[in-house]
């Protein structure tokens, strides 16, 4: 009684969707354009990932510096390395380009040689005032503008490091846009449309190359390059995805069903991201793709059952319910555990992979409907399969293969689990050579512009990536003491004695520049004044700084006098090595600035990306835990034994260790994007052993518990399906190997390994194993009786029709 009400329930379902095929059609289509409707929502992410949870302690920092001093990634640089700088038409157009940007409402500061202000005092109101570094009127003289180059590499150590580089001579402007919109949209459009424009045309009037960088300009282009690539995706995985399904099945009717399908599927993917309000990151932007990947096997698997079914008794009717109630559960369950991989992302605290978890999870299980659903719908419409469509399940290539496993798991068990072993412990030695990085430009897309300019400002000015040091000094207008400003100038030379960091910016410099100013600019003055005479400088500072609106200083106080904020930029040095310097930066920090009177913090977007990147590297194992745990609970609920659960698990994480074994040894590190490979990659490979053990399930009472028979007769049954479902996501996933962006292209590549190792670990080893730890068994008491009929044995269906 027990089993009739299972089989009833898949009955019940087939029932409903074969007798409402116009109706459930109807409601398809209505819920595809009320999706469709909310891709106006659809928003594209303008700032960087953010892989930390919202009340860390570095976010809350973070959050905190910007109250305080407003966003501190809005400074895009604009840098020159030519010899014909520094003549009249080449500075002439400098100077209209700078005026140029200067003009824009979306700048708030220019600083540029062309209108460079230098500190003067003025003995009569005892401050000093800004006077133009740059006579105007004498620009066109060749011999004036090379004296100006002298001058400025000589006399003005104040903009070292920040407008230009003494050594090697090149130049740059600092172009601080307004930081109102910084994170919006209007940021995009005036990059795009405003400011690249007038540097492709100063080029083309000068001859001269600029290099252009900076986190806005970054972030601007790497997000364009992001949306670029999503149609790119789709196209190609569809396109690859669709032929290879020809291929094996050489039938255009079922290919184009395949194609509505996931074109539907991506459809409901856009409107699920628009439904949810999320934005498109570089993560959420693979999940259209992902759903036309992991949605043709799936189309695979219930055409070839169709096939099968017809080719076995030549009832149509018959064939398309079977399609319903012979593995409708075995299908949900490789789809609810292909989901399990992508949802262990969902009990992170990281904003950026719950989106992704719950969009790509969602997606996959609305998917498998749409597939249960439409594909015995349009093949109750179309006419019988013709005998060359079911050529492809006596296809030489494919019999040739699956006969080679046949022997290989008949005749050499010894020789798989010997290999298997080996791989294991050869892996095992390469997974400890896996080294960890994240930055926030390492998976750029490195064949782009600005991915060069962005190597250019490392190797002339350090880098461009911001990192923020803050000192309260717990008491107001504490900041212009001479004793903090000693201090912070000591912890400024630890900065300045590290490679890897440009010069800081503070405060500090604008001191040392009052001072060489008050000695009539002689550089060397610049220095901290002394104690003698602080009294009279330093009054002159704070007048300048109250006096001048514009000034490059004013954001790095804050209104009280009570915080002092010092800025330095660096390179692309990876998680390990920005470790080493927080450390370096902290110890000396700890020894010159007294807990008691000062609280010292260190934030910044590089800062706050190594963290995020160190944060999931911490939870990558409590991750992948997760998913094993729960595709191990599915696998009781289905079997309801232990054994089987082992027999599971250990061909699918046979993959992973090899997966991680090849990263050490080929030197891929672990970062954001490759963290994704693990859980991604077992939740699919875990597909082929539910269809491996669902159908075993089924020949054992086929066959009378016959283990030996049972496991060749699977092989036949499921085989050929789990080659072809497994070809396609190999190639499917191979796809993201032609993005640009460096992350993309190792979580593709490493998923597309991963499976195909995973394909002959089902094959192979998981057939070994049922036989070797099943030999005892002598009735299917090894099979409980299931919570859920993975694979139902109905030997005939009554006519649908």
């Amino acid at each position: 009684m027990k089993k009739k009400l299972k089989v009833g329930f898949w009955e019940f379902i087939a029932r409903i969707v074969l007798k409402n095929r116009l109706f459930i059609l109807g409601i398809i289509l209505l819920l595809t354009v009320f999706l469709a409707l909310q891709w106006k929502n659809i928003r594209f992410s303008f700032t960087e990932a953010n892989l930390l949870p919202d009340n860390d302690i570095i976010n809350t920092q973070y959050n905190a510096f910007l109250d305080k001093f407003g966003e501190e990634g809005n400074l895009i640089v604009v840098g020159v390395k030519d010899d014909a700088f520094f003549t009249p038409k080449a500075f002439a157009a400098w100077d209209k380009l700078m005026a140029d940007f200067k003009s824009n409402k979306e700048v708030d500061l220019v600083v540029s040689v062309s209108d460079l202000k230098k500190l003067q005092k003025n003995d009569s109101i005892q401050s000093f005032e800004l006077v133009p570094f740059v006579d105007q009127n004498k620009i066109t003289d060749p011999a004036y503008l090379k004296s100006i180059q002298k001058d400025l590499f000589h006399n003005m150590p104040f903009y070292e490091g920040l407008l230009f580089n003494k050594k090697n001579g090149t130049i740059r402007s600092a172009i601080y846009l307004d930081k109102k919109i910084v994170n919006t949209p209007h940021r995009k459009d005036y990059i795009l449309k405003d400011f690249i424009p007038k540097i492709e045309a100063f080029e083309k009037e000068t001859g001269i190359d600029l290099r252009v960088s900076g986190m806005p300009y970054i972030r601007t282009l790497n997000a364009k390059s992001i949306t670029d690539e999503i149609s790119l995706f789709i196209g190609a995985s569809l396109l690859i995805t669709s032929l290879i399904f020809f291929f094996f099945f050489r039938s255009l009717r079922a290919t184009l069903i395949s194609i509505v399908i996931v074109v539907i599927g991506v459809m409901w993917t856009f409107g699920l991201l628009g439904l949810f309000h999320y934005e498109i990151t570089v993560l959420t932007a693979i999940v259209p793709s992902l759903v036309i990947v992991i949605g043709i096997p799936n189309c695979i698997f219930l055409t070839n059952k169709y096939q099968q079914e017809y080719s076995a008794h030549g009832n149509k009717a018959k064939a398309l319910q079977r399609v319903i109630t012979k593995v409708g559960t075995a299908t949900l369950m490789t789809n609810l555990t292909t989901a399990a991989g992508f949802a262990t992302f969902i009990i992170t605290n990281s904003e950026l992979l719950k989106e992704f978890g719950i969009i790509s999870s969602l997606s996959i299980i609305a998917l498998f409907f749409l597939c249960l659903i439409v594909i015995p719908i349009y093949y109750s419409y179309q006419p019988v399969p013709k005998p060359k469509h079911l050529e492809h399940l006596n296809r030489n290539y494919t019999r040739v293969f699956m006969n080679w496993i046949e022997k290989t798991v008949k005749y050499n068990r010894r020789y798989v689990y010997v290999v298997a072993i080996f791989l294991f412990l050869v892996s095992t030695i390469g997974a400890f050579k896996i080294k960890t990085s994240g930055s926030l430009i390492e998976d750029m897309p490195q064949k782009t512009g600005f991915y060069k300019d962005i190597l250019f400002f490392e190797k002339e000015f350090e880098g461009i990536m911001p990192l923020e040091i803050t000192i309260d000094t717990k008491r107001k207008k504490g900041v212009m003491k001479l004793s903090t400003l000693r201090k912070m100038d000591d912890f400024q030379k630890t900065i300045e004695e590290i490679p890897e960091l440009s010069k800081p910016i503070s405060i500090l410099n604008l001191v040392k520049y009052s001072k060489q100013a008050y000695y009539n600019n002689n550089p060397e003055y610049y220095e901290l004044p002394t104690s003698q005479e602080q009294s009279f400088i330093l009054s002159y500072a704070k007048n300048a700084t109250k006096n001048t609106k514009n000034n490059l200083m004013k954001s790095y106080v804050d209104s009280t006098g009570q915080v002092a904020r010092i800025t330095t930029f660096m390179r692309d040095i990876g998680t390990g090595n920005m470790a080493k310097i927080e450390t370096k930066l902290w110890d000396k920090a700890n020894k010159i600035f007294p807990k008691d009177r000062y609280n010292v913090v260190m934030t910044g977007k590089a800062l706050v990306f190594e963290k995020g990147t160190k944060y999931l590297l911490d939870n990558l194992v409590s991750s992948l835990l997760f998913a094993v745990f729960l595709i191990s609970l599915l696998m009781v609920f289905m079997f309801r034994s232990f054994k089987m659960v082992i027999i599971s698990l250990i061909p699918n994480l046979l993959p992973l260790m090899i997966t991680a074994g090849l990263m050490g040894y080929f030197g891929i590190p672990l970062k954001p994007s490759t963290i994704l490979v693990f859980s991604i990659a077992f939740g699919l490979s875990v597909d082929d052993t539910i269809h491996f053990l669902a159908q075993y399930r089924q020949e054992l009472t086929r066959n009378n518990w016959k283990i030996k028979k049972s496991v060749f007769a699977t092989l036949k049954e499921a085989g050929i399906s789990m080659f072809y479902t497994s070809v396609v996501l190999f190639a499917g996933f191979s796809v993201f190997m032609l993005s640009d962006f460096g992350g993309t292209v190792a979580l593709g590549g490493l998923v597309a390994i991963t499976l195909g190792f995973g394909m002959l670990s089902n094959l192979m080893l998981l057939p070994c194993l049922v036989l070797t730890l099943n030999k005892s068994l002598a009735n299917k008491q090894e099979f409980i009786e299931p919570k859920i009929d993975v694979l139902s044995s109905i030997e005939d269906d009554e006519n649908l029709d």
